[in-house]
């Protein structure tokens, strides 16, 4: 399913800050999509995950060959030892501005409840052509992260209202640096690219052109994102 030989890309956005991009990673990426395509009645609303779209939750068709690659080539890279558990799912980016949650307009971290001998990998996967749907952006916190996840558990409990008026911008995904996070990089979509990168540093999709956006699979912002919750490696 994956490449044997991968070409891996270490992306640097500052000391301590990479992502590794794989392209081509795919044998047959045309072989998913069709899957996502033909399975198009899988697809339904996480109304309570950051994710602004539908999902499919894998099976281990999927998730074997994608845990064995991350293995091979990309979990010592991301300061891992041992994978402790896996899933992928199939997602399509679906939501116009105004229909965004308040923590849809932010970036955030994938953690999983992990403690401090832990951490998470996670990976996306671009399965569209048009790269003007977005890739992912990368972004620091401007203010310290006790003082950022505090003002995050308070933006879960405002309307998209109260959010606004917060905010003090109408809604949209966020693309750019704002007085809480710094964008400090991008990594651009293409067709059968991957990006695998330490999902405990903030992300977000870079979706500058929400117009595009479908829930159609075959023309939509398709994606196979994996998440990895390791061991950390010694220091």
């Amino acid at each position: 399913m994956f490449a044997q030989a991968p070409r891996i890309e270490r992306v640097d956005f500052g000391p301590g800050r990479s992502a590794w991009v794989v392209d081509d990673v795919l044998r047959d990426p045309e072989a998913l999509r069709r899957r996502a395509v033909t399975g198009r009645a899988n697809f339904a609303a996480a109304p309570f995950n950051a994710y602004p779209g539908l999902e499919w939750r894998m099976d281990p068709e999927v998730d074997g060959p994608l845990a064995e690659f991350f293995m091979l080539h990309l979990r010592s890279a991301l300061g891992a030892r041992r994978t402790l558990s896996m899933y992928s799912r199939l997602s399509l980016a679906t939501l116009q501005p105004h229909e965004l949650r308040p923590l849809q307009r932010l970036c955030h971290r994938d953690r999983f409840g992990t403690g401090p001998a832990e951490c998470v990998a996670a990976c996306t996967l671009y399965l569209f052509d048009d790269p003007a749907l977005g890739g992912t952006g990368f972004y620091e916190p401007r203010r310290p992260v006790a003082e950022i996840d505090a003002r995050i558990r308070h933006w879960s409990t405002l309307d998209d209202a109260a959010f606004t008026a917060e905010m003090g911008a109408a809604p949209a995904y966020l693309t750019g640096s704002n007085d809480w996070f710094e964008l400090v990089g991008t990594v651009p979509a293409r067709f059968n690219r991957a990006v695998f990168y330490d999902g405990g540093r903030f992300h977000s999709s870079h979706i500058t052109d929400p117009q595009r956006l479908s829930d159609d699979p075959a023309c939509g912002r398709l994606t196979l994102n994996g998440f990895f919750v390791c061991r950390r490696a010694a220091a």
